[in-house]
């Protein structure tokens, strides 16, 4: 079974306090929280824990927690290295490793990224452009035979092998309160193919450091069924 390092480009928001940092390093010391659940119109969904701490004003420490109703709950811890900005671009790389279990067994996860981003002006009050590719790589644990009672669309809820990703995001601030985030996920795994999906979000605040997300997944190509998916984020 093919075992490779992954690697991928990842970005996010025009300033290093919007949502998930991507190629901005979180502020030292400064933490962030998300916990959501995507759902499909299958009944198959996905929920998560997801964090960031500034460790250094370059260093990002990050970790995810997943569980999905078909039988797989995951863990992914990394760490996340700023590069030199380059003129408005920020860039950064990032590795992680962690542990997928399903069916009794524990399997290995690993991941590496390269980040890039940036921000701009002139339409609302601005916002930013990212591009995130990744390739991430699973023990060997899921054979279609053994899955066999699962739809397509369940099915590519379970970890692959490898998984090469790649996001395209637009994002926006709508107002003071609330941003429009527009993002295409591409994403190739031997058992699914190629697939292709357009996720829009609103985030609102909420009080204090809180904010409420909601948002809108739709498939271009492949075997996936519409999402919806809720979420709150914290940021202290």
């Amino acid at each position: 079974m093919p075992q490779r390092i992954a690697l991928g480009l990842v970005l996010l928001a025009a300033l290093p306090s919007i949502a998930y940092a991507g190629a901005w390093p979180r502020a030292e010391k400064a933490t962030f929280l998300s916990l959501s659940d995507e759902r499909d119109s299958d009944g198959n969904s996905y929920t998560s824990l997801y964090g960031e701490y500034g460790l250094t004003g370059r260093e990002t420490l990050g970790f995810e927690l997943g569980y999905t109703n078909v039988g797989e709950t995951s863990a992914l811890f990394g760490l996340q290295h700023a590069l030199e900005p380059w003129g408005e671009n920020q860039l950064s790389v990032g590795l992680g490793i962690g542990m997928v279990a399903r069916d009794g067994m524990f399997l290995p996860l690993a991941q590496a990224s390269a980040n890039w981003g940036r921000g701009f002006q002139g339409f609302m009050q601005g916002g930013w452009l990212s591009l995130e590719t990744r390739l991430k790589v699973a023990g060997a644990m899921k054979d279609q035979a053994d899955f066999a009672d699962l739809s397509d669309s369940a099915f590519n809820y379970l970890t692959s092998e490898v998984t090469v990703k790649a996001d395209f995001t637009v994002g926006l601030h709508a107002t003071d309160a609330m941003m429009i985030i527009n993002q295409f996920r591409f994403e190739q795994t031997d058992e699914a193919g190629f697939t292709s999906k357009l996720a829009t979000t609103v985030v609102h605040d909420l009080w204090g450091p809180s904010k409420i997300e909601l948002g809108l997944i739709t498939p271009l190509s492949g075997p996936d069924e519409s999402a919806v998916k809720l979420g709150t984020w914290l940021e202290f």
